[in-house]
C-alpha cells in the first residue's frame, strides 16, 4: 500500500490526488480508474483519499469544478482586460489553445470525459458556467451591433465552434500543429461567420 510522502505536506494531499486522478482520467477514462489506482499515482493511502473524498465520484466532480472555476477566472480577467466582444472572444480562442498546449490533460478532461456518469444531476457541459459566459460576450456583442442578430447558442457555436474541432484533433493526435499557430487563421473564419 502506498504511503503519503514524507515531503507531502497534509493540506497538500486533496491537491495531489486531484493531479494523480487528472492524469489517469485523461489517460485511462473516469471508469478504468480505480482509488487504488489514485492512490499508487499520488502515493498516498487509500484512507487518505477517502478522509477527503466520499468516493470516486466525488474526486471526478471536485476535479470538474476546479477546472470549470479554473476556466471561469481566466474568462473573468479576459473581461477585465478587453471591452468589445470581438477582443474578448479573440482573447478565449487564444487561451483555450495555449491552455491545450500547456495542460492538455485538463483539457482532455473538460472536453472528452462524459460528466453526466458522474455529475448525473448537473446540467451538461455546454450549460457550465463558463460557456454560459462565453455565450454573454457573443450577445453583448449582440447588443453593441458587433455581431450580427441571431440565436446565442447558434452564434457562440459558430463562433467557437472551429476552435473546439481544431482542440479536439489536437488532443486526438490529428493535428501535429500547435495551435497558437492557427489562432488568426481559425479566428478569422469564426469571426467572418458572425460579424455583424
Amino acid at each position: 500500500m502506498a504511503r503519503k510522502p514524507a515531503n507531502l505536506e497534509p493540506g497538500k494531499i486533496r491537491e495531489t490526488v486531484l493531479a494523480a486522478a487528472l492524469h489517469l482520467f485523461a489517460m485511462r477514462g473516469y471508469f478504468n480508474t480505480s482509488v487504488p489506482e489514485i492512490a499508487r499515482a499520488a502515493q498516498v493511502s487509500v484512507g487518505s483519499i477517502y478522509h477527503h473524498f466520499k468516493d470516486k465520484e466525488d474526486v471526478a466532480r471536485a476535479l470538474y469544478y476546479g477546472l470549470m472555476d479554473g476556466l471561469q477566472g481566466e474568462l473573468a480577467v479576459i473581461a477585465e482586460r478587453h471591452e468589445s466582444a470581438h477582443d474578448r472572444c479573440r482573447a478565449i480562442m487564444a487561451m483555450l489553445f495555449q491552455l491545450t498546449e500547456n495542460n492538455r490533460e485538463a483539457m482532455e478532461f473538460m472536453l472528452h470525459a462524459k460528466h453526466r456518469e458522474f455529475l448525473p444531476d448537473d446540467p451538461p457541459v455546454c450549460s457550465s458556467r463558463p460557456f454560459a459566459t462565453m455565450r454573454a460576450f457573443v450577445e453583448a456583442g449582440m447588443d453593441r451591433g458587433e455581431v450580427r442578430r441571431a440565436d446565442p447558442m447558434v452564434a457562440t457555436a459558430s463562433l467557437f465552434g472551429g476552435a473546439i474541432r481544431l482542440i479536439t484533433a489536437r488532443l486526438d493526435g490529428a493535428l501535429d500543429t500547435p495551435l497558437p499557430g492557427l489562432l488568426d487563421a481559425c479566428w478569422e473564419c469564426g469571426w467572418r461567420g458572425i460579424a455583424a
